[in-house]
């Protein structure tokens, strides 16, 4: 069963823990094109959303839609269209970096052949491809593990701390790959704390505090200063 979308819709979402509430009635919605910075403090409930949006975390309440479905109904189908860069980079370490992308390839389904080659050139790392991944630093090891996420060339992409690790070229690399990819229709949500780098790639940003959304709106210059006004508003710390 194939399957795709054009939006996905987070409505009236909770999710507990025990008695702790990490996401509260959250809504919003982001469709192609997007670049939804998704910001708050450190336990804001950034990364539960992302969870969710994964299908890796069921909601306690409230619903998400991806186009008309629900994630139930189409299950694998839906989870092949999702490419998921978690603060856990999910690589092998006694593998190369030309045998984790060849790995994940063939688990997608797809002919290595035609795709790790690409990868290894985009992660800056062709000439490293044989080396065992447990030696690379964070930032290398954290180019290849979005190239791992892109490689099915998912609808939805989901990005936890993104630059995690990355230098300077690096950062302007990926920052082009994201745009590039919003360009050519996935949508893409990242939750960052670096606000600088947010800022001006980003196209909406929607802003969490102790797991409620505090504002949905379009990226704008002076995201810091802005961020900075709505947290403060309610306490908490600000990266």
């Amino acid at each position: 069963m194939s399957f795709d979308f054009d939006r996905v819709e987070i409505d009236d979402v909770s999710r507990n823990y025990g008695r702790r509430r990490a996401v509260s009635h959250v809504s919003f919605a982001v469709q192609r094109g997007d670049i939804l910075g998704l910001l708050g403090p450190n336990g804001a409930g950034q990364s539960t959303l992302i969870g969710m949006l994964a299908t890796l975390v069921a909601p306690t309440s409230g619903t998400i839609r991806y186009g008309a479905s629900m994630e139930k109904s189409v299950g694998p189908a839906l989870r092949a269209r999702i490419g998921l860069l978690a603060h856990e980079l999910h690589l092998y370490g006694d593998l190369s970096a030309e045998q984790n992308l060849e790995f994940f390839s063939r688990m997608y389904g797809l002919d290595p052949s035609r795709t790790v080659s690409a990868a290894l050139d985009r992660a800056d790392l062709a000439e490293r491809r044989a080396d065992a991944v447990g030696g690379f630093s964070r930032g290398m090891r954290q180019r290849l593990a979005l190239e791992r996420t892109l490689l099915h060339d998912p609808t939805l992409v989901l990005l936890d701390e993104p630059f995690t690790g990355l230098d300077d070229h690096a950062v302007t690399k990926v920052s082009e790959r994201l745009r590039g990819l919003a360009a050519s229709g996935s949508m893409i949500v990242l939750a960052t704390h670096d606000l600088d780098l947010a800022d001006g790639l980003v196209t909406r940003v929607a802003v969490v505090r102790n797991g409620r959304l505090v504002t949905d709106e379009t990226g704008a210059a002076g995201l810091r200063e802005r961020y900075r006004s709505l947290v403060h508003a309610g306490g908490g710390d600000v990266h």
